[in-house]
């Protein structure tokens, strides 16, 4: 155990999180999400049971979000429907995330299909116990700057 570090990082996804690099990509998704052939290749980690605002709000607790992009975090667009249409979990998740955003940034809903094509350039894929369908987060590493070191 470490003190001050959400006990839901386990010490293979911390060890994801440390490796990735500036602009690199961390997909969170729900369990239904087709995890295996999208990761070919790349970490693919497990927190079953675990809701998505937990395990992203965890996640953010130590990843910092790209701040040189308009949209550092991309979530998939439920089907059959428009942006800005967001569903409950997205409107949660993302609400809980705003404070991370710098001015001037937002989140983009990508279609299924296309998050999916992104989601395989992504470095890791977290696949977590959220039941919501369309629960599925992708979150682009920012750098620590001086304002953020302790």
């Amino acid at each position: 155990m470490l003190k001050g570090i959400n006990p839901l990082l386990t010490p293979d996804l911390l060890k994801v999180l440390a490796e990735m690099g500036h602009d690199e990509a961390i997909v969170l998704t729900d369990a239904n999400f087709s995890a295996m052939h999208v990761a070919a290749g790349k970490p693919l980690l497990r927190l079953p049971g675990i809701d998505m605002l937990s395990a992203i709000t965890a996640v953010c607790s130590v990843f910092p979000l790209a701040a040189d992009v308009d949209c550092p975090i991309a979530y998939m667009q439920v089907g059959n429907t428009e942006a800005p249409y967001r569903s409950a979990l997205q409107r949660e998740v993302l609400a809980a995330l705003t404070p991370e955003l710098r001015p001037g940034q937002d989140a983009e809903a990508i279609e299924r299909f296309a998050f999916y094509e992104r989601a395989r350039h992504a470095y890791a894929v977290v696949v977590t116990g959220e039941l919501q369908p369309y629960g599925n987060f992708i979150l682009r590493k920012g750098v620590i700057d001086e304002a953020l070191r302790p």
